[in-house]
């Protein structure tokens, strides 16, 4: 097993196993967590195009501090300089596949984020010790690579793939390299209220997945 651990990101090759099933749970995706997936996916597939949303951001920068309006001002780790590095990437990467929208992933990202919520974390791994391969076996059938990001703060789609997308203070850019990962082909967002950061946001990104019928 090959694995790429990038902060909040973290990537597994192939491993097929099996665990017993839980039962599924009766819901399906919000509007919200299927824009988020449009979004990445429009990314992917237009990145020239979409740099412009990351340049329509630069004059809300006063050194490190980011003034969006009708926001709190967020001190950021690296101020513009991310933000540009992030539109140099966009301006200069080659477009890859869009996105399919996979309702398995999307309930195991829910799940996840309704675990991370209450208790105020951050991390992949779960309550009770799972990790995204495990929560990915409980519902259903995966192959190729997997992957998840973690947004926080962010309740629009579009700030959510901008924060995924700058990466800022995370020295690797393991979300935009998950984000941009041509070799993954699915995914789905789930979202939760969150004790300190009032919403996150969990992606499960998947080569191929099929749920648990």
């Amino acid at each position: 097993m090959r694995i790429v651990a990038l902060s909040l990101a973290a990537l597994l090759l192939p491993v097929q196993a099996s665990a017993p099933a839980l039962a599924p749970v009766p819901e399906k995706s919000t509007a919200f967590e299927r824009a988020v997936v449009q979004e990445m996916s429009d990314a992917r597939v237009m990145p020239r195009a979409y740099a412009k949303h990351l340049r329509e951001l630069r004059p809300c920068f006063e050194g490190k501090l980011w003034k969006r309006p009708d926001r709190v001002p967020l001190r950021t780790d690296e101020g513009v300089a991310a933000l540009d590095e992030a539109i140099a990437f966009l301006e200069s990467t080659r477009p890859v596949g869009p996105l399919r929208f996979n309702e398995g992933l999307a309930l195991a990202a829910r799940r996840h984020a309704r675990d991370l919520g209450p208790r105020g974390a951050l991390e992949h791994v779960g309550a009770d010790g799972s990790r995204l391969s495990e929560r990915l076996n409980r519902l259903g059938t995966w192959h190729g690579l997997i992957a998840e990001n973690i947004s926080t703060g962010e309740e629009t789609a579009r700030q959510v793939v901008i924060q995924l997308l700058v990466d800022d203070g995370v020295a690797s850019r393991g979300h935009r390299k998950n984000l941009f990962n041509p070799d993954l082909h699915q995914a789905g967002a789930g979202t939760a209220p969150h004790r300190d950061y009032r919403v996150v946001t969990v992606i499960d990104y998947a080569d191929g997945f099929v749920e648990r019928r």
